[in-house]
Protein backbone atom coordinates (compact mmCIF):
# COMPACT_ATOMS: atom_id res chain seq x y z
CA UNK A 1 0.00 0.00 0.00
CA UNK A 2 1.71 3.15 -1.27
CA UNK A 3 2.96 5.55 2.05
CA UNK A 4 -0.34 7.95 3.00
CA UNK A 5 1.09 11.56 2.39
CA UNK A 6 -0.20 14.61 4.37
CA UNK A 7 0.17 18.27 2.62
CA UNK A 8 2.11 20.63 4.47
CA UNK A 9 3.98 23.94 4.09
CA UNK A 10 7.59 23.86 4.34
CA UNK A 11 7.54 25.44 7.60
CA UNK A 12 5.13 22.81 9.28
CA UNK A 13 7.23 19.94 7.96
CA UNK A 14 10.63 21.38 9.19
CA UNK A 15 8.48 21.57 12.86
CA UNK A 16 7.26 18.02 12.73
CA UNK A 17 10.37 16.56 11.52
CA UNK A 18 12.29 18.12 14.59
CA UNK A 19 9.46 16.68 16.89
CA UNK A 20 9.69 13.46 15.25
CA UNK A 21 13.07 13.77 15.36
CA UNK A 22 13.09 13.88 19.41
CA UNK A 23 12.77 17.39 19.74
CA UNK A 24 12.85 18.36 23.75
CA UNK A 25 12.80 22.50 23.93
CA UNK A 26 11.91 25.19 21.33
CA UNK A 27 11.91 28.89 21.62
CA UNK A 28 11.47 31.17 19.41
CA UNK A 29 9.94 34.99 18.25
CA UNK A 30 7.57 35.74 15.40
CA UNK A 31 9.01 37.33 12.19
CA UNK A 32 7.76 36.69 8.81
CA UNK A 33 8.31 34.34 6.36
CA UNK A 34 8.77 31.75 9.02
CA UNK A 35 5.73 32.02 11.53
CA UNK A 36 3.76 28.89 10.49
CA UNK A 37 6.98 26.91 12.09
CA UNK A 38 6.79 28.74 15.36
CA UNK A 39 2.66 28.63 14.79
CA UNK A 40 2.83 24.50 14.16
CA UNK A 41 5.48 24.38 17.67
CA UNK A 42 2.81 26.58 19.92
CA UNK A 43 0.00 24.52 18.98
CA UNK A 44 2.35 20.64 19.04
CA UNK A 45 4.90 21.07 21.50
CA UNK A 46 2.78 20.91 24.85
CA UNK A 47 0.37 18.21 23.61
CA UNK A 48 3.10 15.66 23.17
CA UNK A 49 5.09 16.54 26.21
CA UNK A 50 7.46 19.25 25.00
CA UNK A 51 8.22 22.44 25.89
CA UNK A 52 6.91 25.83 23.75
CA UNK A 53 8.47 29.08 25.11
CA UNK A 54 7.71 32.38 22.39
CA UNK A 55 10.25 33.85 23.67
CA UNK A 56 10.27 37.75 24.54
CA UNK A 57 12.65 38.48 22.14
CA UNK A 58 15.79 36.68 19.35
CA UNK A 59 18.78 37.11 21.91
CA UNK A 60 16.02 35.59 24.52
CA UNK A 61 15.15 32.57 22.20
CA UNK A 62 18.75 31.68 21.23
CA UNK A 63 20.19 31.94 25.33
CA UNK A 64 17.07 29.91 26.14
CA UNK A 65 18.21 27.18 23.82
CA UNK A 66 21.80 27.40 25.23
CA UNK A 67 20.47 26.53 28.47
CA UNK A 68 18.32 23.59 27.85
CA UNK A 69 21.16 22.31 25.59
CA UNK A 70 23.39 22.74 28.47
CA UNK A 71 21.11 20.31 30.11
CA UNK A 72 21.29 17.59 27.58
CA UNK A 73 17.85 18.28 25.70
CA UNK A 74 17.64 18.57 22.18
CA UNK A 75 16.94 22.27 21.61
CA UNK A 76 15.92 24.57 18.50
CA UNK A 77 15.28 27.67 17.61
CA UNK A 78 14.37 29.08 13.99
CA UNK A 79 13.70 32.85 12.99
CA UNK A 80 14.40 34.32 9.59
CA UNK A 81 17.26 36.98 8.49
CA UNK A 82 17.50 40.26 11.20
CA UNK A 83 16.43 37.50 13.33
CA UNK A 84 19.26 35.32 12.95
CA UNK A 85 21.58 37.88 12.86
CA UNK A 86 20.32 38.58 16.63
CA UNK A 87 21.13 34.82 17.57
CA UNK A 88 24.97 35.28 16.61
CA UNK A 89 26.52 35.87 19.55
CA UNK A 90 24.52 32.81 21.35
CA UNK A 91 25.51 30.67 18.55
CA UNK A 92 29.14 31.36 18.81
CA UNK A 93 28.62 31.09 22.92
CA UNK A 94 27.22 27.40 21.70
CA UNK A 95 30.13 26.73 19.55
CA UNK A 96 32.22 28.16 22.25
CA UNK A 97 30.90 25.44 24.60
CA UNK A 98 30.35 22.70 22.51
CA UNK A 99 26.65 22.62 22.93
CA UNK A 100 24.27 20.97 20.04
CA UNK A 101 21.72 22.57 18.43
CA UNK A 102 19.43 23.19 15.50
CA UNK A 103 19.05 27.13 14.42
CA UNK A 104 16.59 27.27 10.99
CA UNK A 105 16.41 30.29 9.42
CA UNK A 106 13.75 30.72 6.47
CA UNK A 107 15.71 33.49 4.35
CA UNK A 108 14.37 36.77 3.43
CA UNK A 109 15.68 39.74 1.35
CA UNK A 110 18.10 42.33 2.98
CA UNK A 111 20.78 43.65 4.27
CA UNK A 112 18.67 44.92 7.33
CA UNK A 113 15.19 44.67 7.71
CA UNK A 114 14.77 44.37 4.01
CA UNK A 115 11.24 42.73 2.99
CA UNK A 116 9.78 39.31 3.44
CA UNK A 117 10.46 37.87 0.33
CA UNK A 118 12.51 35.10 -0.48
CA UNK A 119 16.46 35.09 -0.51
CA UNK A 120 19.43 33.45 0.00
CA UNK A 121 21.96 36.36 0.73
CA UNK A 122 22.80 34.64 4.15
CA UNK A 123 25.37 32.23 2.72
CA UNK A 124 28.18 34.09 4.26
CA UNK A 125 26.56 34.75 7.78
CA UNK A 126 26.00 31.11 7.58
CA UNK A 127 28.34 29.50 6.24
CA UNK A 128 31.58 31.86 7.49
CA UNK A 129 30.68 32.04 11.18
CA UNK A 130 28.50 34.77 11.10
CA UNK A 131 29.52 35.40 14.95
CA UNK A 132 33.16 36.13 16.94
CA UNK A 133 35.51 33.50 16.83
CA UNK A 134 36.96 30.55 14.68
CA UNK A 135 34.33 28.43 14.50
CA UNK A 136 31.93 27.09 12.30
CA UNK A 137 28.23 25.38 12.34
CA UNK A 138 27.09 22.57 9.98
CA UNK A 139 24.74 24.24 7.37
CA UNK A 140 22.18 21.95 5.29
CA UNK A 141 20.23 23.24 2.69
CA UNK A 142 16.86 21.25 1.82
CA UNK A 143 14.80 22.15 -1.37
CA UNK A 144 11.88 20.12 -1.07
CA UNK A 145 9.29 20.33 1.88
CA UNK A 146 9.89 16.85 1.90
CA UNK A 147 13.11 17.39 2.61
CA UNK A 148 12.76 19.85 5.04
CA UNK A 149 11.44 17.55 7.28
CA UNK A 150 13.66 14.31 6.42
CA UNK A 151 16.53 16.84 7.19
CA UNK A 152 15.55 17.78 10.75
CA UNK A 153 16.57 14.34 11.33
CA UNK A 154 19.90 14.41 10.11
CA UNK A 155 20.73 18.00 11.96
CA UNK A 156 19.93 16.65 15.36
CA UNK A 157 22.22 13.76 14.69
CA UNK A 158 24.69 15.92 13.42
CA UNK A 159 24.45 18.21 16.28
CA UNK A 160 24.65 15.80 19.01
CA UNK A 161 27.58 13.57 17.08
CA UNK A 162 29.87 16.42 17.14
CA UNK A 163 28.85 18.61 20.22
CA UNK A 164 27.84 21.83 17.83
CA UNK A 165 25.52 24.21 16.19
CA UNK A 166 23.62 23.19 13.09
CA UNK A 167 21.86 25.90 10.87
CA UNK A 168 19.03 24.76 8.68
CA UNK A 169 18.86 27.16 5.60
CA UNK A 170 15.60 27.65 3.62
CA UNK A 171 13.79 30.57 2.60
CA UNK A 172 10.68 31.96 2.30
CA UNK A 173 9.38 30.45 -0.90
CA UNK A 174 10.60 27.23 0.64
CA UNK A 175 8.96 27.41 3.75
CA UNK A 176 5.54 28.98 2.62
CA UNK A 177 4.87 26.64 -0.27
CA UNK A 178 3.07 23.30 0.35
CA UNK A 179 3.52 20.05 -0.77
CA UNK A 180 3.09 16.54 0.33
CA UNK A 181 5.15 14.98 2.91
CA UNK A 182 5.45 11.05 4.13
CA UNK A 183 6.30 10.76 7.37
CA UNK A 184 8.88 8.37 9.03
CA UNK A 185 7.27 4.91 9.85
CA UNK A 186 7.36 4.70 14.06
CA UNK A 187 9.54 2.14 13.90
CA UNK A 188 12.15 4.22 12.54
CA UNK A 189 11.72 6.99 15.34
CA UNK A 190 12.44 4.85 18.10
CA UNK A 191 16.33 5.68 17.83
CA UNK A 192 18.06 5.99 21.09
CA UNK A 193 19.76 9.60 21.36
CA UNK A 194 23.37 10.58 22.21
CA UNK A 195 24.25 9.58 25.54
CA UNK A 196 25.82 13.44 26.60
CA UNK A 197 28.05 12.82 29.73
CA UNK A 198 29.06 16.25 29.40
CA UNK A 199 25.54 17.53 30.39
CA UNK A 200 24.40 20.03 33.23
CA UNK A 201 22.05 17.00 34.88
CA UNK A 202 22.79 17.47 38.81
CA UNK A 203 26.28 16.12 39.99
CA UNK A 204 24.96 14.06 42.98
CA UNK A 205 27.34 10.96 42.90
CA UNK A 206 29.45 12.41 40.49
CA UNK A 207 32.43 14.85 39.64
CA UNK A 208 30.43 18.20 38.39
CA UNK A 209 30.25 19.44 34.77
CA UNK A 210 31.60 22.88 33.67
CA UNK A 211 30.30 24.58 30.65
CA UNK A 212 31.88 27.95 29.34
CA UNK A 213 33.00 29.58 27.00
CA UNK A 214 35.38 32.32 28.96
CA UNK A 215 38.77 30.73 29.24
CA UNK A 216 41.40 33.17 30.89
CA UNK A 217 44.03 30.54 32.27
CA UNK A 218 46.80 30.48 29.63
CA UNK A 219 46.64 28.49 26.25
CA UNK A 220 43.01 27.32 27.84
CA UNK A 221 41.46 28.73 25.09
CA UNK A 222 44.18 28.09 22.46
CA UNK A 223 43.71 24.50 23.22
CA UNK A 224 39.88 24.86 22.61
CA UNK A 225 40.38 26.71 19.51
CA UNK A 226 42.65 23.44 18.53
CA UNK A 227 40.04 21.27 19.86
CA UNK A 228 37.05 22.59 17.32
CA UNK A 229 39.72 22.75 14.71
CA UNK A 230 40.27 19.24 14.83
CA UNK A 231 36.49 18.68 15.08
CA UNK A 232 36.00 20.73 11.77
CA UNK A 233 38.49 18.65 10.26
CA UNK A 234 36.52 15.71 10.61
CA UNK A 235 33.29 17.24 9.78
CA UNK A 236 34.91 17.92 5.90
CA UNK A 237 36.24 14.74 5.39
CA UNK A 238 33.09 12.96 6.56
CA UNK A 239 30.08 14.96 5.99
CA UNK A 240 29.94 16.63 2.74
CA UNK A 241 26.37 16.09 1.12
CA UNK A 242 25.20 16.72 -2.36
CA UNK A 243 23.26 15.52 -5.67
CA UNK A 244 24.31 15.16 -9.09
CA UNK A 245 21.73 15.41 -11.72
CA UNK A 246 22.52 14.66 -15.44
CA UNK A 247 26.33 14.90 -14.97
CA UNK A 248 26.90 12.49 -17.92
CA UNK A 249 28.90 14.15 -20.78
CA UNK A 250 27.32 17.84 -19.33
CA UNK A 251 29.16 20.87 -21.05
CA UNK A 252 28.05 23.22 -18.48
CA UNK A 253 27.10 22.61 -14.96
CA UNK A 254 24.52 24.55 -12.74
CA UNK A 255 25.54 24.79 -9.19
CA UNK A 256 22.50 25.64 -6.97
CA UNK A 257 21.25 24.58 -3.65
CA UNK A 258 17.83 25.17 -2.03
CA UNK A 259 14.86 26.46 -3.83
CA UNK A 260 17.38 27.36 -6.78
CA UNK A 261 18.17 24.19 -7.22
CA UNK A 262 14.77 23.50 -7.86
CA UNK A 263 13.92 25.74 -10.58
CA UNK A 264 17.79 24.62 -12.35
CA UNK A 265 16.55 21.32 -12.09
CA UNK A 266 13.79 22.36 -14.54
CA UNK A 267 15.92 23.90 -16.63
CA UNK A 268 18.47 21.02 -17.05
CA UNK A 269 15.22 18.79 -17.67
CA UNK A 270 13.89 20.17 -20.66
CA UNK A 271 17.60 21.30 -21.96
CA UNK A 272 18.57 17.54 -21.88
CA UNK A 273 15.09 16.97 -23.99
CA UNK A 274 16.53 19.07 -26.41
CA UNK A 275 19.96 17.70 -26.72
CA UNK A 276 21.81 20.24 -24.50
CA UNK A 277 24.53 18.84 -22.74
CA UNK A 278 24.16 20.10 -19.50
CA UNK A 279 23.55 19.20 -15.54
CA UNK A 280 23.05 20.01 -11.96
CA UNK A 281 25.39 19.69 -9.01
CA UNK A 282 23.03 20.49 -5.82
CA UNK A 283 25.02 21.22 -2.55
CA UNK A 284 22.74 19.57 0.29
CA UNK A 285 25.59 20.58 3.08
CA UNK A 286 26.44 24.43 2.40
CA UNK A 287 29.35 23.60 5.45
CA UNK A 288 31.55 21.66 4.88
CA UNK A 289 30.83 22.77 0.97
CA UNK A 290 30.99 19.14 -1.21
CA UNK A 291 34.25 19.64 -3.07
CA UNK A 292 34.36 16.52 -3.74
CA UNK A 293 31.76 16.16 -7.05
CA UNK A 294 33.74 19.29 -8.09
CA UNK A 295 36.83 17.08 -8.26
CA UNK A 296 35.91 13.59 -9.57
CA UNK A 297 33.53 12.47 -11.84
CA UNK A 298 32.58 12.04 -15.42
CA UNK A 299 32.02 16.20 -16.47
CA UNK A 300 35.21 16.31 -18.36
CA UNK A 301 36.11 19.85 -19.83
CA UNK A 302 32.31 21.44 -18.37
CA UNK A 303 31.89 24.89 -17.43
CA UNK A 304 30.68 26.25 -14.75
CA UNK A 305 27.47 28.32 -13.93
CA UNK A 306 26.24 29.28 -10.40
CA UNK A 307 23.02 30.48 -9.98
CA UNK A 308 21.37 31.78 -6.34
CA UNK A 309 19.29 34.62 -4.80
CA UNK A 310 22.31 36.59 -4.28
CA UNK A 311 24.94 38.45 -5.56
CA UNK A 312 27.29 35.87 -5.85
CA UNK A 313 28.33 34.33 -2.17
CA UNK A 314 28.74 30.45 -3.03
CA UNK A 315 30.44 31.33 -6.09
CA UNK A 316 33.50 31.79 -3.73
CA UNK A 317 33.10 28.35 -2.49
CA UNK A 318 32.22 26.80 -6.01
CA UNK A 319 35.90 28.59 -7.20
CA UNK A 320 37.96 26.91 -4.45
CA UNK A 321 36.55 23.42 -5.33
CA UNK A 322 37.94 23.37 -8.40
CA UNK A 323 40.65 24.92 -7.59
CA UNK A 324 40.98 27.11 -11.22
CA UNK A 325 40.73 23.83 -13.18
CA UNK A 326 37.21 25.54 -15.07
CA UNK A 327 35.47 28.57 -15.72
CA UNK A 328 32.96 29.77 -13.55
CA UNK A 329 30.22 32.33 -14.37
CA UNK A 330 27.57 33.62 -12.22
CA UNK A 331 23.67 34.52 -12.47
CA UNK A 332 21.72 35.86 -9.68
CA UNK A 333 19.13 38.28 -8.15
CA UNK A 334 18.71 39.54 -4.38
CA UNK A 335 16.47 41.66 -2.58
CA UNK A 336 13.03 39.02 -3.16
CA UNK A 337 13.83 38.59 -6.89
CA UNK A 338 13.88 35.18 -8.36
CA UNK A 339 15.60 33.66 -11.04
CA UNK A 340 13.50 33.06 -14.20
CA UNK A 341 14.27 29.74 -15.78
CA UNK A 342 14.08 31.50 -19.31
CA UNK A 343 17.09 33.79 -17.82
CA UNK A 344 18.68 30.45 -16.69
CA UNK A 345 18.42 29.22 -20.30
CA UNK A 346 20.14 31.99 -21.68
CA UNK A 347 22.96 31.87 -19.79
CA UNK A 348 23.32 28.33 -20.45
CA UNK A 349 23.39 29.02 -23.89
CA UNK A 350 25.51 31.98 -23.62
CA UNK A 351 27.77 29.29 -22.13
CA UNK A 352 27.28 26.40 -24.73
CA UNK A 353 28.19 28.71 -27.76
CA UNK A 354 30.87 30.70 -26.24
Amino acid sequence: MADKRILMAGNEAIAEGAIQAGLDFYAGYPITPQNELTAYMAAQMPVRNRVFIQAESELAAINMVFGASAAGKRAMTSSSSPGISLKQEGISYMAGCRLPGVIVNMMRGGPGLGNIAPSQSDYFQATKGGGHGDYHTIVLAPDSVQECYDIMFDSFDLADRYRTPVMVLGDGMLGQMMEPVAFKPASALARPQAVKPWALTGCKGRQANIIRSLLLKDGALEALNQELQAVYAKIQQTEQRWEEYCLDGARVVVVAYGIMARIAKTVVASMREKGCRVGLIRPVTLWPFPAMPFRTGKKGRAKYLVVEMSYGQMVEDVKLALDCRAPVSFFGKAGGAVPAEKDIIKHIKALLNG
